[in-house]
């Protein structure tokens, strides 16, 4: 009797705590779940040098959001044979009178510093402002969420764990270098300041533009385009190159036997538009012809797309356009961030 009346006992407080947990709002477990990973969290940061004074000051302030929880499940995926649109919508929209007359207003009046970051990185001035100009707006929307909360909150969510839960400890690493833990705003997925750099990349490529000792991508634009210009040169920008050119395509082109057969491991859709590689002087043997630029030296090599199919303009596209990938690879928009630093310098 007494061995039965204490299973009888185990089993009703077992389905009390079954009744306790299905009536407590799903939110709410979350939230606990949220704050136990949050544990796991501090013993990954202090074991990367991240002070305790740092987790203190910052653990205790977060709460699970479920809103960029939301947002990067919605993020869509491209269906590998999916219609690609075409660029000159995108065109329009973002290489417009309003950004390049913003773009040739920030080039002019940060002329004195871009030169100097100029020479020092061999990163052209119009590329720096309009990575500026497509990325924030010249720096006018950086985004508003949390980032510790946001990062810590996509970590836990668990789809992307490894790189948010490092983005996270980065952040942490950049409050433990005297950064404000209320400047520590910008997109959901992490990115802020003018170049929209992650934690990781400030990290390592932030610079300090203006001479004050501080790589201030929040309110200073020399400290913003000098990060962006030591982006451009650790990816492997070439001094004096272009990124490319607008070209006429005669119809009679042979585009077939000009299919690229290299397969990028990086965003293969978007390298498979490209055709093989030529030099500027076997293009132009082929008789495609700038529509604005002269050509570039006989012996510098370029890829072609036509992003708005046969018969409308099609780019010739350097090495350098690959690096302008390496910041966003999408087509649209390294093609026009490279027509709006050529805008820009008009």
């Amino acid at each position: 009797m007494g061995k039965l009346f204490r299973t009888n006992t185990w089993i009703a407080a077992a389905l009390a705590s079954v009744a306790a947990l299905t009536a407590t709002p799903a939110l709410a477990q979350d939230e606990a779940g949220f704050q136990a990973y949050l544990q796991t969290l501090r013993g990954q940061a202090l074991a990367t040098g991240v002070s305790v004074r740092t987790l203190d000051q910052v653990l205790p302030t977060l709460t699970l959001n479920t809103r960029v929880i939301e947002l990067d499940r919605q993020q869509p995926e491209a269906a590998p044979n999916a219609a690609i649109p075409p660029f000159a919508p995108y065109k329009a929209s973002h290489v417009d009178a309003s950004r390049i007359n913003r773009g040739r207003a920030a080039y002019q009046a940060q002329r004195s510093r871009l030169a100097s970051i100029e020479r020092e990185q061999g990163v052209p001035e119009s590329i720096m402002v309009a990575i500026w100009g497509h990325e924030t707006n010249y720096g006018n929307v950086m985004g508003n969420f949390d980032l510790p909360r946001a990062l810590a909150s996509l970590a836990y969510e668990g789809r992307r764990r490894e790189l948010f839960a490092g983005e996270f400890i980065a952040t942490l690493q950049i409050i433990d270098r005297g950064i404000p833990l209320y400047q520590m705003k910008g997109s959901w997925a992490g990115a802020f300041g003018g170049p929209q750099f992650l934690p990781s990349v400030y990290l390592r490529l932030a610079r300090d533009g203006d001479g004050d000792g501080k790589a201030d991508i929040w309110n200073s634009a020399p400290d913003t385009l000098a990060s962006i210009g030591n982006y451009f040169a650790n990816a492997g920008w070439r001094a004096g190159q272009p990124w490319g050119l607008a070209v006429r395509v005669p119809a009679s082109l042979d585009r077939a036997s000009m299919t690229s057969r290299l397969m990028s491991p990086r965003c293969p859709r978007v390298f498979a538009r490209h055709s093989a590689w030529k030099t500027m002087a076997e293009w132009r043997a082929l008789g495609l012809s700038p529509e604005t630029k002269t050509w570039p030296d006989d012996g510098v090599l370029a890829t072609l797309i036509e992003p708005d199919g046969v018969g409308q303009t099609g780019y010739l596209l350097t090495g350098n356009y690959r690096v302008i990938l390496d910041y966003n690879c999408s087509n649209f928009y390294a093609l026009s961030v490279g027509l709006l630093a050529d805008a820009i310098e008009q």
